[in-house]
């Protein structure tokens, strides 16, 4: 499973003109699916996206998670996120997991977000989303949970 964890001052997702997930100071995070990932994999990308610690203190030092904060987490899937472009210039997507487990594991992310206290938002599963957002620094990180050291 990878993702893209990005720090925002706001973020809000809309499908067919209507908003149906927003958050202010939080992290939008886009989720793609691997063939293969499973529970594991849904857990460790949950539990990095409420233990990053990405806000500053009042040192200005990144030391605080969203939680500390009291941030919220916008997550998106995004199966592009499993795109291989090293072949030609159009991406390969057979890595991407199938869409009935994909959707299963991304609720499960959204789900352990919220079970460690973080309030999340989410997209529609397979809708075409306009999202947008202020990012913050910028900050973006990438996890990938089959590179775990």
């Amino acid at each position: 499973m990878r993702a893209i964890v990005q720090r925002v001052k706001e973020a809000e997702v809309r499908v067919d003109g209507q908003s149906v997930g927003r958050v202010g100071r939080g992290l939008l995070v886009y989720v793609g699916v691997q063939d293969g990932d499973g529970p594991e994999d849904a857990a460790y990308i949950a539990g990095k996206v409420c233990g990053l610690r990405i806000f500053p203190d009042d040192d200005g030092k990144m030391n605080l998670s969203a939680r500390d904060v009291g941030g919220g987490v916008l997550t998106i899937t995004n199966f592009t996120l499993l795109g291989d472009a090293r072949k030609g210039r159009r991406p390969s997507f057979v890595a991407a997991a199938a869409p009935e487990s994909a959707e299963r594991l991304c609720e499960d992310v959204a789900d352990a977000i919220r079970t460690n206290g973080v309030p999340v938002e989410t997209g529609i599963f397979r809708a075409q989303m306009e999202i947008s957002s202020v990012a913050d620094g910028p900050v973006n990180v990438l996890l990938d949970s089959r590179r775990v050291l």
